[in-house]
């Protein structure tokens, strides 16, 4: 396999919960933004923004909506949003109407814009000695979430990402095959369950061994129990925030 500086530090990549007491340096922040502003953008809409979070009650509201007790504790927190807000805004100005501003297409444009931003920053985080967790769980509330942020129309937060010094040194967290994740012209819709008893056990093993936690879980455990069973939460609410910020109109 061709290895390298960039391959062998993304093959490195751990999820990082726990930062030192300590700020990105100005230039950090400025470098990582540039990185981020250099994304590739689709239809050079550039219709992805990030939020600074660096207010103590706000982090400590983002961190109440997400339920992770290390959001915003200690490093930097940074929120991605799909911004069709700017470009709704250039349109008004120059005498032109939202366009297809509303649709499904563009939000999803927008989104792919931010996603491949966050990803760009978490590379370069960590190519910098930094640690990064990217943050779901910021939309277990999403229309909460969205009034804190006092975000307005044709915005939506997708992802958060704390950067930071770590304060820890995880085990490196065991993935799927390749055999089970990458195919070449035809989908193989045949699972190899045998294979992923074997996958189970290392995942089981990890657990067992990790130095965060003690507990004993595998993949299918995890596919099984409370992540995909049925039940009502707010994350449900997340088609109707999008329609409330006037994004995905055409999807109804």
């Amino acid at each position: 396999m061709t290895s390298n500086f960039t391959i062998n530090h993304q093959l490195e990549h751990r999820t990082i919960r726990k930062f030192k007491d300590q700020t990105l340096t100005a230039d950090q922040l400025q470098t990582l933004y540039r990185v981020a502003s250099q994304t590739s953008t689709s239809m050079f809409m550039q219709q992805a923004s990030i939020m600074h979070i660096t207010d103590d009650n706000l982090r400590a509201k983002i961190r109440q909506i997400s339920g992770q007790p290390y959001v915003g504790a200690n490093g930097d927190l940074f929120i991605f949003i799909v911004d069709l807000y700017r470009n709704q805004q250039i349109r008004h100005h120059n005498g032109f109407d939202d366009g297809r501003l509303h649709t499904t297409d563009i939000f999803f444009q927008g989104m792919e814009d931010t996603v491949l931003m966050l990803q760009n920053m978490a590379i370069a985080a960590e190519s910098m000695g930094l640690g990064v967790t990217i943050l779901g769980s910021i939309n277990d509330h999403p229309a909460e979430l969205v009034k804190v942020l006092q975000l307005p129309k044709l915005t939506f937060p997708v992802l958060g990402l704390q950067v930071g010094v770590p304060d820890q040194k995880p085990q490196l967290k065991p993935r799927l095959p390749l055999e089970m994740m990458s195919f070449e012209n035809q989908y193989a819709t045949q699972v190899n369950f045998e294979q992923l008893a074997k996958y189970d056990q290392i995942v089981t093993n990890y657990y067992d061994l990790r130095d965060t936690s003690k507990r004993i879980d595998s993949f299918t455990n995890q596919i099984d129990g409370q992540k995909l069973a049925k039940r009502s939460i707010d994350r449900d609410q997340i088609v109707q925030v999008l329609h409330d910020q006037e994004l995905c109109l055409d999807f109804k």
